[in-house]
């Protein structure tokens, strides 16, 4: 049975999701976003409004503990000042027991420590026998006391960094002074009964000073520089968790990166502040717990939505049968696609092997040229030597002839090595490698393009090293560069009015040969080394110079390059490995 267009196109909008079915799902969800969100800032602000409450009442309730430390400690001194034990071992000089009378007072007192001194600074009785015998003459406690008839309160700094309180008063007997007593309040407990909760507490002196905190790393800070501090503190780990970012309610401080909430209440007691930082944490953890179930339901309510839409799927059966019948139909036209490739293939393969023989004439055509264009130099010089020689013999000197006659012997050598060249193409380069002195090889070259050379107006100017600077390389083939090079440059300067060669010979990791001119630089970097790429006038080359150059520098290992320079001009540099000491001697 056949069936329309219109009924395949209607098929899928009946068994896939309408709109009113998709806004419903999107009005769902922003939904319950929106309830997610105001509750988060509701819950937020009413658990923080509970947390800061306790937070308050547990300030004051600390607040009272160390103050009703302090009074009860400072009632010691004026007791243990009135002693008249302590007052006659004071006028006998006899201490004997008042160590011993000090120890019997500590389980009753409750106090840190009890220091006797006597009219000199010294200690004479102590809880503490190890304190006998010191000398607190320049000690806080005892110059303070001496001046004031009442009870002196001292905080002091210890090596540890911990500050120790104490009480300390004058004993008179008779209208003179015969002592000090020093009562030592221990305030450090509480420092531990604070960090056992999730509160992190400081207080501060009337400077700002921080005496006492649940972070030992705070103290002797005041509350900027503590809050400033990067470490990560083992008391405070457990206060200040990091809070989570979407907290509607902004932090009141920021310690550690982590926002925390601070209270602060006034210490009656000279000044001193009380200041608590506590975490978001566990009002995150309560609103988070009631987000969770919120959060859950919408999940709930959303999954049964699916799965009801999830039931409309039997109906795509059907649409799934009517495009199985479309496949087919462009399974057939792909079949037929296939084959019209497989043609195709045919004939490109036919067309490959038309061009790989095309390719062979071409490389041919390009070796023929590259012995024309090697073979041009020698057959220059030779022409010019032959001129020489021929006037030094009108001119009745054979001597000279000879040595020119000599000259053409070994050019005449070098085009046979030229030519043997050719076998070196088919096959990889670096077998008929010998030790070589780069500096000897530019010097035998500049001696080759001497007729060159004279027939123009150039300076030429050499920077060589004066050791030899040894590689490993075929030396015609060497010589074969740098004679390219140096008459690329000489081609370039042609139109220069002051032309000038630099040859500069380096030896480092490398043996780097730069052959600097000011002509007119590098129009085409890219295609510089492409075969029969020339920018002379037809006649004067054909482009095979540089590409034969190039070929044969990374037969010998090495690269060679090309860029223009700053101030105009072009340079080339090569670079072959440098041949060590050891390889040279294997060789």
């Amino acid at each position: 049975m056949t069936k329309t267009g219109t009924e395949l196109a209607e098929r899928p909008l009946a068994g896939g999701i309408g709109w009113p079915v998709r806004l419903i799902i999107v009005l769902f969800i922003v939904l319950a976003v929106g309830i997610v969100w105001f509750s988060n800032n509701w819950l937020t602000e009413r658990y923080t409004t509970s947390t800061r409450n306790r937070a308050e009442v547990r300030l004051a309730l600390y607040s009272g503990n160390l103050v009703s430390e302090l009074r009860r400690a400072s009632v010691v001194p004026v007791l243990l000042s009135r002693d008249p034990t302590l007052i006659g071992a004071l006028n006998a000089a006899d201490y004997s027991q008042s160590s011993a009378h000090l120890i019997s007072y500590m389980e009753d007192i409750g106090a840190a420590s009890l220091t006797l001194l006597d009219e000199s600074g010294h200690v004479v009785a102590a809880n503490d026998r190890s304190k006998l015998g010191m000398d607190l003459s320049l000690a806080q406690q005892f110059i303070e006391a001496r001046r004031v008839n009442e009870n002196v309160f001292v905080a002091d700094r210890n090596a540890s960094g911990a500050f120790e309180f104490s009480y300390s008063r004058r004993i008179s007997s008779n209208g003179q002074i015969v002592g000090v007593i020093v009562v030592g309040v221990d305030l450090a407990k509480f420092e531990q009964s604070w960090g056992g909760i999730s509160d992190a507490v400081v207080v501060t002196n009337s400077t700002g000073e921080i005496i006492l905190s649940t972070e030992p790393t705070w103290r002797g800070r005041d509350l900027e520089q503590a809050l400033a501090v990067r470490s990560a503190p083992s008391a405070i780990q457990r206060a200040l968790q990091v809070t989570a970012e979407w907290a509607s309610l902004p932090p009141d401080a920021f310690v550690m990166g982590a926002g925390v909430m601070q209270n602060e209440a006034r210490v009656p007691f000279q000044g001193w502040r009380m200041v608590s930082f506590t975490t978001y944490s566990s009002i995150r953890e309560r609103v988070n717990g009631v987000l969770a179930l919120e959060i859950m339901g919408f999940a709930i309510l959303l999954a049964l939505t699916f799965y009801m839409m999830t039931r409309k799927a039997q109906s795509q059966t059907v649409f799934f049968q009517r495009e199985s019948a479309e496949l087919r139909a462009l399974n057939a036209r792909l079949q037929r696609e296939i084959a019209e490739r497989e043609k195709a293939e045919k004939h490109l393969e036919v067309a490959e092997q038309t061009l790989a023989q095309s390719s062979k004439l071409a490389a041919l055509g390009e070796m023929s040229a590259a012995v024309s264009h090697e073979l041009n130099q020698p057959l220059a010089a030779m022409k010019t030597y032959l001129a020489g020689a021929r006037l030094l013999l009108q001119r009745k000197r054979p001597d000279e002839a000879l040595s020119a006659f000599l000259r053409i012997d070994d050019l005449i050598d070098r085009m046979g090595a030229i030519t043997r060249q050719l076998k070196s193409y088919a096959r990889k380069g670096g077998d008929a490698f010998e030790p070589v002195d780069f500096k000897a090889s530019l010097s035998s070259s500049l001696a080759m393009m001497e007729p060159q050379l004279k027939s123009r107006k150039v300076t030429i100017t050499r920077t060589l090293p004066p050791h030899p600077v040894m590689v490993s390389a075929d030396r015609v083939r060497l010589e074969q560069v740098i004679i390219n090079l140096l008459r690329n440059a000489l081609d370039a300067t042609k139109m220069t009015p002051d032309a000038q060669i630099d040859l500069i010979l380096s030896a480092g990791e490398t043996a780097t040969l730069t052959v600097r001119d000011n002509g007119q630089g590098i129009e085409d970097l890219d295609a510089l080394f492409e075969p029969f790429y020339t920018t002379k006038a037809p006649g004067d080359g054909v482009g095979l110079g540089l590409a034969i150059s190039s070929g044969i520098v990374n037969d010998l290992g090495g690269r060679l390059t090309a860029r223009n320079a700053r101030d105009g001009g072009a340079v080339f540099e090569v670079q072959l490995p440098i041949l060590d000491d050891k390889v040279q001697a294997a060789e």
